[in-house]
């Protein structure tokens, strides 16, 4: 059983049934090769492999189970979690508490355990809509919402390019942001979204222990 990060947005997700799938950096990066009459050859580790060789170093594969790693404190021997937004309550109740990061969550704290279902090896850019959603994003709205001419109107069968435009712009930019909030400064360059670093894309369900 393997722990995995996630913050408390993400978590919320979880619990929700939102989020389904998550993104994790490639470290290091594999590099491209280029071989005479081959293509799409890279190394990583500098051992040789395409990119569906490249899957086979994932530090997850299917099958295995992962704890939730999350904001939390414990009291009394009771945990306490800050995805579920009850501080007033834990005020009410004469609870002092300071919440502590979930890279410090001992094993026996966890209560959210999911299996992987797929692993996957692509670049961080290649996410769109549907991937977004998947992430467990909840869709931002532009104030006055799409600008173009069908606005108002009602959109076509197939929606303009300005209608598709937003609706990447309101799915796909907070899940950008989102990401370069887990990454630190120092290494945008490297891993941050504009980096579009290649990820491991990692599809999970839900299980009970």
């Amino acid at each position: 059983m393997k722990p995995m990060l996630f913050n408390t947005e993400m978590v919320r997700a979880i619990l929700e049934g939102r989020k389904a799938v998550t993104r994790r950096v490639v470290k290091p990066q594999p590099e491209e090769r280029h071989i005479p009459g081959e293509s799409g050859c890279y190394t990583y580790h500098s051992i040789p492999c395409g990119l569906d060789g490249l899957t086979n170093f994932s530090p997850y594969r299917p099958g295995d189970i992962l704890y939730v790693r999350e904001t939390f404190f414990e009291h009394k021997n009771h945990f306490y979690y800050k995805a579920d937004g009850k501080h007033e309550v834990l005020a009410m109740l004469g609870i002092t508490f300071k919440w502590r990061p979930s890279i410090h969550m001992p094993r026996k704290a966890a209560r959210i355990f999911l299996r992987v279902t797929d692993v996957r090896v692509e670049r961080l850019q290649n996410l769109g809509i549907e991937e977004a959603l998947e992430e467990g994003i909840t869709p931002t709205n532009r104030p006055g919402g799409c600008r173009c001419r069908f606005a108002f109107d009602g959109c076509m069968e197939e929606p303009c390019s300005n209608r598709t435009a937003y609706e990447i712009e309101r799915h796909v930019e907070p899940f950008a942001q989102l990401w370069d909030s887990t990454i630190k400064k120092a290494d945008h360059a490297l891993y941050g979204w504009e980096a579009n670093p290649w990820v491991w894309v990692i599809e999970f369900e839900r299980c009970i222990q």
